[in-house]
């Protein structure tokens, strides 16, 4: 065989690199720009009022890039097309003064931890409490959040998730409209307050999962179009063409995603990332998006000898997402299961609209105890196909489950939460179903004391044309659901609506409030210390019928957590009283009660049970 030259049979290496503004050793900062749609981008330093203008130097595959020693932290910049425009970085780590305006250089590596014995919480430990920084508190920032670290630790949350902090435009957004995925929001108080965060949370004993979004960017400030080929129209989503992580250019697109999952466990120390609406990645190479997120990431955790969750949203119902490579999955460590949430709400408050068809039945939430997936490749009514995957034997703490999270409540046409309409007796059955599942748990800011204040979309867009459209959507969605009070659907864009989410954090002492968060108390200590709960893959759920009444519709659970020792929870579906099962006279005994009077009911713990209270849910046992 002939000889081929060295030269000509070489191939192209990938350029990439870390993009954005990063400080190297010798302390000067490197700017990477990838904007192969222009032939010269200059770049424009502002320091302190004096304006300079530097040609950047145009390497292989589009990228820019220029170095300069003479930059302090804080510095703004941005970036000069050929048409005189002057955008900020779509890499930026910091937007001080908005999405419009120019960025400004962080240096990470700058902050002095003070974690230096952390080294996260494992999967089996993960009780997950979700919140959003602006309506946490009345403070609505960063350091608000971390001065109710105690509560949450009292409580016996060990993880808290952070709905997305990707500056957004404005102050006031629930973080999916993001436009910079590297800057935190300004206003939650920014990279640094971010970091102190962290910090806080680990000496307190608490991991920090942040939510990010990889399947678009927000509609308005998103620049990174004006510079690459960041999109696809080959694909499209809810809220726009595709992420470009498979076509032409795609290579420095995945880059930019890969970069910035590394840059969240690599400087701002997050214990995990939760992935939002894995559904809407489109990827078709060879080797999927999520697959290399995952591996990066735990490289990352690895060198720094910490535990890191990868978490996908989906409502695909498919554990290729968390199987392993060498059984053709992505390897994540967890994914969400709708169905237990959707399961337990279509049974307590009758929705039947929309998904919500496909569940309403007692069977549902046995099937969801215990095989996860209610839906595991058998055919769903709402998508007239067969839907999803068998968990079978998988491990269950691979699986989150919830019974309100922020799009269950604030996608509702007045984002009330089901404090303020079911029954106090329903409200402790959702608490008691959550927490005595196999699957790891996660909370909703406030849904442990029954805040009543809602949870509504909100926005502060400056696009007046871009806000009416979003009013007029909300609007639209439920009239076409023929909801009878569309007239009085929240303005998002009304600073009020934003105000009116924020929590209350009162839970008086002897009110329901009170009663409520000491359920939610007791039975995550449960969790922690019997046996049965500790088991996380023993798990048998059965409806029973009424003896009496055999023509009623079936409505009571029966769940048995653990082999040896064994647990048997006894749950009442109904508003109506039930005959106790014969079998759970004798299945040990009566160690609790959701209708217990310490938590608001009438169950004396000292007598003879017979029957089950409406909405009761009573655990029997002995270890």
């Amino acid at each position: 065989m002939p000889k081929t030259d060295e030269k000509e049979s070489a191939f192209e290496e990938p350029v990439h690199g870390v993009p954005g503004a990063t400080r190297r050793r010798d302390d000067s900062v490197q700017w990477r720009l990838w904007a192969p749609k222009h032939d010269a981008v200059q770049l424009v330093i502002d320091r302190d009022g004096r304006r300079d203008a530097f040609l950047m130097t145009a390497e292989d595959q589009g990228y820019h890039v220029f170095a300069d020693r003479d930059v302090r932290e804080g510095t703004r910049y941005a970036y000069r097309l050929a048409d005189g425009r002057e955008l900020p970085d779509p890499a930026s780590r910091w937007q001080p003064d908005g999405v419009h305006l120019p960025s400004a250089v962080f240096f990470p590596e700058t902050y002095r931890w003070a974690d230096s014995d952390w080294k996260g919480v494992a999967r089996e430990d993960l009780v997950i409490y979700e919140l959003h920084v602006g309506t946490f508190t009345r403070a609505g920032t960063f350091d608000g959040v971390a001065s109710r670290f105690e509560d949450l630790r009292e409580l016996g949350v060990t993880a808290i998730e952070l709905m997305p902090v990707a500056q957004f435009p404005g102050d006031r957004n629930w973080g999916y409209d993001g436009a910079f995925p590297y800057a935190v929001q300004n206003s939650y108080g920014g990279p640094r307050a971010l970091q102190r965060l962290v910090d806080r949370a680990h000496q307190a004993g608490l991991a920090v999962i942040l939510d990010v979004v990889y399947n678009h960017l927000g509609p308005e400030g998103s620049y990174q179009g004006s510079f690459g080929h960041y999109f696809t129209d080959r694909y499209h989503t809810p809220w726009g063409d595709g992420v470009n992580f498979d076509g032409p250019w795609s290579d420095a697109v995945r880059n930019y995603i890969l970069e910035n999952a590394q840059m969240w466990v690599r400087d701002f120390r997050v214990d995990g990332l939760r992935l939002d609406a894995v559904h809407a990645i489109y990827d078709f190479g060879t080797r999927h998006i999520l697959a290399e997120l995952q591996q990066t990431v735990q490289q990352i955790a690895s060198e720094q000898g910490r535990t890191v969750h990868v978490i996908a949203e989906s409502n695909q119902n498919d554990v290729r997402l968390i199987d392993p490579p060498q059984r053709n999955g992505y390897g994540l460590d967890g994914v969400w299961s709708d169905d237990f949430h959707h399961s337990v709400r279509t049974l307590l408050t009758g929705d039947r609209e929309g998904y919500y068809q496909d569940f309403g039945r007692a069977e549902h939430l046995a099937k969801a105890f215990e095989h996860v997936f209610v839906y595991d490749d058998c055919y769903s009514p709402f998508r007239k196909r067969r839907h999803g995957s068998r968990v079978e034997a998988r491990d269950r703490t691979k699986f989150v489950v919830c019974v309100h999270n922020h799009d269950q409540i604030g996608n509702r046409a007045l984002g009330d939460r089901s404090a303020s309409y079911l029954q106090k007796p329903a409200q402790r059955l959702a608490c008691g179903l959550l927490l005595i599942s196999p699957c790891v748990p996660m909370l909703f800011m406030g849904e442990e004391y029954g805040e009543q204040n809602p949870f509504p979309f909100f926005c502060s867009f400056g696009d007046e044309g871009l806000v009416e459209a979003v009013r007029r959507g909300r609007r639209d969605e439920f009239a076409a659901l023929d909801f009878q009070w569309t007239s009085r659907i929240p303005d998002p864009q009304d600073e009020a609506t934003f105000e009116s989410a924020k929590l209350t954090w009162q839970w008086a002492e002897g009110s329901f409030h009170a009663c409520l968060r000491r359920l939610y108390r007791d039975l995550l200590a449960a969790r922690r210390t019997w046996p049965p709960l500790q088991d996380r893959q023993y798990t048998v759920a059965r409806i029973v019928g009424n003896r009496e009444r055999p023509d009623e519709e079936a409505s009571v659970l029966l769940v048995d957590r653990g082999d040896s020792p064994r647990l048997r929870a006894v749950a009442n579906l109904s508003a109506e009283r039930q005959p106790l099962p014969e079998a759970d006279r004798r299945d040990g005994e009566l160690r609790f009660s959701t209708e217990a009077a310490v938590y608001g009911g009438s169950r004396d713990l000292g007598e003879q049970v017979s029957e089950l209270h409406p909405y009761e849910l009573l655990i029997f046992g002995s270890w």
